[in-house]
């Protein structure tokens, strides 16, 4: 085929959309094939999470945020110390 064969062709989604008969995918023709004998039952949208983590009763968010900015502030403490140096 030459380049010239490839100008003249047209290809856009009018003429796609205009085909009679649209295949359909492999994943839905697997689909179709396995409810076919044994259709699913209904789910919820979004169903509720099994378990849910529970922080302990002693520990509130404010602690959490104190021992981050501490190592924090640690860090930057022992990266000034490590950087003073004779000049």
């Amino acid at each position: 085929m030459s380049e010239q064969d490839d100008d003249k062709r047209e290809f856009d989604l009018r003429w796609a959309d205009g085909a009679e008969h649209k295949e359909p995918s492999a994943r839905a023709r697997m689909l179709a094939a396995r409810w076919k004998d044994n259709p699913p039952g209904p789910v919820p949208f979004r169903g509720e999470p099994e378990h849910r983590g529970r922080r302990s009763p002693g520990r509130s968010s404010w602690v959490s945020t104190v021992v981050i900015l501490g190592c924090v502030a640690a860090v930057i403490v022992l990266l000034g110390y490590a950087n003073i140096g004779p000049y």
